[in-house]
């Protein structure tokens, strides 16, 4: 399991991404969880973020699931129409990956 990091802005967005990209991509089995439970200051970015992770998951052939998005967040992607794509796990307790 990924954990997002408390802030995630415009300002940590392309290091954000590249950690979460580089630990996907070393996680072992079919399906990458985010754990978002710790994100509380965010901005549109960390949806970008996120939906950019899950496409790089799914090229290469995992599944991707969101935890513990924030109601602010959650609603944030219902308005742009993409809370469909940051679904919640089906299964839960994998060990964490903090992404500081």
């Amino acid at each position: 399991m990924l954990v997002m990091p408390a802030e995630l802005t415009h300002v940590q967005a392309s290091v954000c991404l590249n950690m979460l990209a580089q630990a996907a991509r070393a996680e072992g089995g079919a399906q990458v969880l985010v754990d978002a439970t710790a994100l509380t200051r965010f901005d549109s970015s960390a949806l970008a973020v996120l939906l950019e992770c899950r496409r790089q998951c799914l090229q290469a052939g995992k599944g991707f699931a969101v935890r513990g998005l924030a109601p602010r967040l959650r609603e944030l992607a219902d308005l742009y129409g993409v809370a469909d794509l940051l679904t919640e796990p089906a299964v839960t307790g994998e060990p964490a990956l903090a992404m500081a």
